[in-house]
């Protein structure tokens, strides 16, 4: 196997704004994440990672087709490491449960790049301001990692927030690691864009997304072309993206 797609589950099944109890397109947030990342052209093997505590749950929800991997340690990074030597890629792409309109392409775009690029650690996507656009709330993009990349922050890293985050241990040490960032397309980049489902109105604003397109039209630009004709959504998504940016302020 060379590139394996983690669906990220651990722990976040009844904390992403009400997950396990609502649908989205008539199936569950982690079937729906799934189903779109195995529409990846370049994806090897997608599994779904969780914790034993979360299995049953996960396991009701995850399409028969698809490998569900229990991790036993417990935190993120050391779940990550666990699937991966069941697994032994070479390559992962890390796909958060967080993110329901994922977008395969985005997938193979790190892929190729990674692949143009063989000395790389890790291939991400960037805002127009520089920061890893995984840190936005477009709610769109995933990651790429080596495999070896992430053994060695599993093996170096001892703090929790970094072991509880897969990225922040290779963010936070740059010269340890080959990073790239790739700029996000445009139309992903601006400020009143918000699909990430953290609140219950992210949910509502995900449903009327699918409601509107169905489910053969929504790539990153069918959605993007709709909200052009959406003011009052994208005023809404714009606020609560100013709301989110001043809580983290305050917690900084």
């Amino acid at each position: 196997m060379k590139t394996l797609g983690i669906v990220q589950a651990q722990g976040q099944l009844a904390a992403v704004g009400g997950g396990r109890l609502r649908k989205l397109g008539g199936v569950s947030l982690l079937e729906w994440v799934v189903r779109r990342t195995t529409e990846s052209e370049l994806l090897d093997q997608v599994v779904v990672v969780t914790s034993e505590g979360n299995y049953n749950e996960t396991a009701a929800a995850v399409p028969n087709d698809v490998a569900i991997f229990v991790g036993r340690q417990n935190d993120r990074l050391g779940q990550f490491c666990e699937a991966i030597d069941e697994y032994r890629p070479d390559h992962v792409v890390r796909i958060c449960l967080d993110n329901p309109f994922t977008d395969p392409s985005l997938i193979d775009r790190l892929i190729i790049t990674a692949s143009e690029h063989p000395l790389l650690d890790y291939v991400g996507y960037c805002a127009a301001d520089g920061r890893p656009a995984l840190f936005c709330p477009a709610g769109v993009f995933s990651e790429w990692f080596t495999a070896e990349a992430l053994q060695k922050a599993d093996r170096e890293s001892t703090d929790p927030q970094e072991r509880n985050d897969i990225t922040r241990y290779i963010q936070a040490h740059p010269e340890l690691f080959h990073v790239r960032l790739i700029p996000a397309p445009a139309p992903l980049a601006r400020d009143d864009l918000r699909l990430r489902v953290d609140l219950s109105e992210d949910w509502e604003h995900a449903e009327a997304i699918c409601d509107a397109l169905g489910p053969d039209e929504l790539d990153w630009q069918g959605i993007t072309r709709f909200l052009e004709h959406q003011p009052h959504i994208r005023r809404r998504m714009a606020t609560l993206n100013r709301d989110a940016d001043s809580r983290l302020a305050r917690q900084q």
